[in-house]
């Protein structure tokens, strides 16, 4: 099969001859295409000759209403008016118009007219002026001229074309799209102009939860300004085509109610825009809520009975056939069109006033006047002026609704429901009343009382449970409650015989029986319940029902039967307790004596004084001793064994004894220390301890002294007593070597040596510096005897940590 010839281009020689039939084709589908696009070119012109004669017309209006001259006259004086300024009429056309209106529209105007005045900088000359008018002239031109297109427009879909086409077109948009509010916050597209059909019937309704630029300009009442919408993330009509662009999302708002929102598409990033640009998108917005709106607005000055709106009649035969209380509101506006209230139009016969106040004198007031405390944070003014700016209808359980009856404020809670209709707003509640509030009490009463409550009727043979006894017994809540003559096969077997005796009591005498049972549930766990029931009985003493209820006591047991142990428990730690106390103190007794024979010697006499704590748990393990050593020298020591009871007692015992063996020795205070140290730190269990040590010799009078962390001894000469020197020795017990240095002390005859142990001196409230001052002060005052200067510190020393106290005197002759 041979190849189609290719056919050969034209030349000049062949081009007046008849072309093949796809070039011809071709030609008139060219030709087509420009008879399209010429006819749509005059369709375009022809609309804007249109538009601008409208602005023409209205201008010749306002002519004729302020020079009171008639049409004829009034074209004369717009063409000369036009010509004197060196504008064309449609320009000055759409002055005049804002002139007139003084609304957003010539706000934007004459703010781009002031800032062309200001940047040119030559002053208020008819030149400027000028100038000024043919700057701002199609900036007013463009927006009422968009205006007019809108209001005569017959559907949302023309409005947003001539919208578009008009005022968003010459800022550099590329599709725009209106969005009206739908059914459980929704959105519904309502128009749009630059989308392709499809993707508009594809965008036609956004479910709820779906956030969009509009949805959140919705939200905030207030214009959103996207750079990109593909860097936001957001989806929204166009986001395929035009993603790279930015969105400007801004409220359609009039007399407070969000009608809908109009969205600018554009296909670059969009830039910080300067204010007149914001102001035009906003008054753009305005423009299409007054169009979106085509139902009149009640005014500022409406009474409580005017016709400002027509569906307020339907509204109110609604309310009066609700069986809750309801209210119709209707927005209250200022002299500037702002919401500032809502005014009660109607209030139906269900309606009580916390404040006793009746339906007439409620009607007609403000809602704020009349209900002060709804002007709360989150309260109910907030949620009645949200639902009627965006129409999304609130629904509240619960909700706080606090009135003031006689300045006092009364609180109140009740199931809330709000709806808009047109501009008006039905305002449902339903209080909660003495048995809703009692039902929920008593509720949460079984709950929290773990109380489940039956009822068997024995006329009808149903068993009617609550929620509570079905967990109680472990079924599932669309299980068949179990009757409770069936109790002795679901307790323990300990308790079939009880739980017998407690159906005989109910159903043989018919008389109200209790009991407490171990429950066994399905999942073999166990309950302990007590179970009250009573019979309901005719005048014949015939059964007719039984009512009672379970409650579950399985914590109150185990927190019994743990109670019981710890008591046992505490019980037998406090018998060791006193035991351990006991022994300590019998030890003490036999090693320290309460009454101690004093040494006396031609050279001098020692003292000792023993005060054990008063509390037996509190015995300590204070220690001292005094002996004359095999060398006609005297050993005299104290110590202070850390802790109380019988640890730190056997720590005394084995410290004493373990002292005198080392004195023994003869070595010298501070190596007796040492040796001591060792003793404690190797062959005792974890016992520190304090002490002073000291051996005297009465030849040549002297005091050769060591400590281990304790406190010097007080030395009295005379009317005057000090502390010994300290010198450098550690606790017993804490480290394993430890040096410890010594002291001498040279007495005189008369001179008074005293060692003693903190519990002397310790008080709470002072510190130890006082303590030890206060000690010196008691010293120094005279004594007729050591018997009695010992007897005396004992007495005023002022401890109060009830510590056992031990204290040494050596008086020198």
């Amino acid at each position: 099969m041979s190849e189609p010839a290719t056919p050969e281009p034209a030349t000049p020689a062949t081009a007046g001859r008849d072309e093949p039939g796809e070039t011809v084709h071709a030609r008139n589908l060219g030709r087509l295409a420009a008879t399209v696009e010429r006819l749509q070119e005059e369709v375009r012109r022809a609309h804007a000759t249109a538009d601008g004669r409208a602005l023409v017309e209205m201008a010749k209006g306002v002519l004729i209403e302020r020079l009171q001259c008639g049409p004829a006259e009034a074209a004369q004086q717009l063409t000369v008016l036009a010509g004197a300024a060196n504008v064309s009429e449609l320009e000055l056309a759409a002055d005049i118009i804002d002139q007139a209106a003084r609304d957003r529209l010539s706000e934007v105007a004459r703010d781009f007219l002031a800032r062309v005045r200001a940047s040119d900088g030559t002053g208020d000359g008819a030149g400027d002026v000028a100038v000024a008018r043919s700057a701002a002239g199609p900036v007013s031109v463009r927006l009422r001229t968009a205006e007019s297109g809108a209001l005569a427009a017959p559907d949302s879909q023309t409005v947003i074309s001539a919208v578009f086409e008009h005022a968003l077109t010459p800022l550099g948009a590329k599709a725009a799209a209106v969005w009206t509010p739908g059914p459980g916050s929704s959105l519904l597209l309502a128009g749009q102009a630059g989308f392709a059909a499809a993707e508009a019937e594809h965008w036609h309704h956004v479910p709820p939860g779906v956030t969009t630029p509009a949805r959140q300009a919705l939200d905030r009442r207030e214009v959103v300004w996207i750079t990109s919408l593909s860097e936001v993330g957001m989806p929204s009509i166009g986001h395929r085509r035009l993603s790279e662009g930015g969105r400007a999302a801004v409220p359609a708002e009039v007399n407070g109610r969000m009608l809908g929102v109009l969205e600018i598409c554009w296909a670059t990033p969009l830039p910080p825009q300067p204010p007149q640009i914001e102001r035009q998108v906003r008054a753009l917005g305005e423009l299409v809520a007054r169009t979106l709106d085509s139902r009149p607005s009640r005014g500022p000055d409406a009474g409580p009975g005017g016709s400002g709106a027509p569906e307020a009649a339907e509204l109110i035969e609604l309310a009066d056939g609700l069986h809750d209380p309801a209210l119709v509101l209707l927005p209250h506006l200022g002299p500037d069109g702002q919401l500032i209230d809502f005014r009660i139009h109607h209030v139906n016969a269900r309606f009580t006033d916390p404040a006793g106040r009746s339906r007439d004198a409620l009607t007609g007031s403000l809602l704020l006047e009349t209900y002060p405390m709804a002007a709360e944070e989150g309260g109910l003014h907030e949620k009645v002026e949200h639902v009627h700016a965006t129409g999304e209808p609130f629904r509240a359980a619960g909700m706080a609704l606090p009135a003031v009856v006689g300045q006092v404020r009364v609180p109140a809670k009740a199931d809330v429901s709000i709806t808009r209709f047109g501009v008006c707003v039905l305002l449902v509640w339903r209080q909660e009343d003495d048995t809703a509030r009692l039902t929920s009490l008593l509720k949460h009463a079984q709950r929290l009382g773990r109380i489940g409550g039956f009822e068997e009727n024995y006329v009808t043979g149903t068993v009617a449970w609550n929620s509570q006894l079905y967990d109680l017994y472990g079924l599932a809540p669309a299980a068949s409650p179990v009757p409770l003559e069936e109790l002795p096969s679901r307790v323990h077997s300990d308790d079939v015989l009880d739980s017998g005796r407690f159906l005989r009591t109910l159903y043989h005498h018919r008389r109200a029986a209790s009991g407490v049972f171990r429950l066994l549930r399905p999942d073999r766990s166990v309950r302990h319940v007590r179970i009250v029931a009573e019979p309901e009985l005719e005048q014949d003493r015939r059964l007719v029902a039984v009512r009672g209820a379970y409650q579950d006591i399985s914590a109150q047991h185990w927190a019994e039967v743990a109670l019981s142990a710890t008591r046992d428990q505490l019980a037998h730690s406090q018998e060791q307790t006193a035991a351990h106390n006991r022994l300590a103190r019998q030890l003490q007794q036999v090693i320290m004596p309460t009454a101690y024979n004093p040494v006396d010697s031609s050279d001098l006499r020692i003292a000792v004084r023993y005060r054990p704590a008063e509390d037996e748990h509190l015995v300590g393990g204070d220690w001292y001793d005094a002996i004359v050593l095999p060398s006609d020298r005297v050993l005299v020591a104290v110590g202070d064994v850390a802790g109380h009871g019988i640890d730190a007692a056997t720590g005394m015992v084995a410290l004493r004894n373990a002292l005198r063996g080392l004195a023994a020795t003869g070595a010298g205070p501070g190596q007796i220390l040492s040796w001591l140290n060792l003793v404690t730190y190797h062959f005792t269990e974890q016992v520190t301890a304090t002490a002073v040590c000291g051996l005297f010799d009465p030849a040549e009078r002297t005091f050769r002294w060591a400590r281990a962390g304790h406190l010097p001894p007080v030395v009295v000469r005379r009317d005057h007593a000090h502390h010994a020197e300290i010198i450098k020795g550690p606790l017993l017990g804490a480290v394993q070597d430890a040096e410890y240095a010594e002291g001498q002390l040279r007495l005189e005859a008369d001179d008074v040596l005293i060692l003693y142990t903190d519990g002397l001196i310790e008080r709470r409230d002072r510190s130890l510096q006082e303590t030890l001052d206060h000690l010196l002060t008691l010293a120094r005052k005279p004594a007729g005897t050591l018997d009695q200067r010992l007897d005396h510190l004992l007495t005023h020393s002022g401890a109060d940590t009830d510590d056992d106290t031990c204290i040494v005197g050596i008086h020198v002759k």
